[in-house]
């Protein structure tokens, strides 16, 4: 019973005492001249630019990769009309048609 209490209590306790926490903490005294800012912006700026590029690359391969994948069934249908090709010239060439044995 105490334990149910105390755990309660701390946790009550954590939320009352919790607060909000600024990512950009205006009250940062190293941000406050103006070229401390623009530093800090163009350093985002460019993480941001990094990130983008990560992700069109990424895209990219995925896209190749899907595409690849939505044309198999096509280019196993033209190896298999291949192959049905072949087989029958090997047929017509072992049954005595001598003009397919070229292939």
């Amino acid at each position: 019973m105490k334990l149910k209490l105390f755990a309660g209590a701390l946790a009550l306790g954590c939320v009352a005492v919790s607060s909000a926490a600024y990512a950009d903490d205006p009250n940062d005294p190293t941000m406050r001249s103006a070229a401390a800012r623009a530093r800090d912006k163009a350093i985002i700026r460019q993480l941001n630019l990094d990130q983008a590029a990560y992700v069109r690359q990424r895209d990219a391969r995925q896209a190749a990769g899907w595409q690849a994948y939505k044309d198999y069934p096509a280019q196993k249908a033209a190896y298999e009309r291949r192959m049905a090709e072949w087989r029958r010239a090997v047929r017509l060439c072992r049954a005595g048609q001598y003009e397919y044995c070229a292939r």
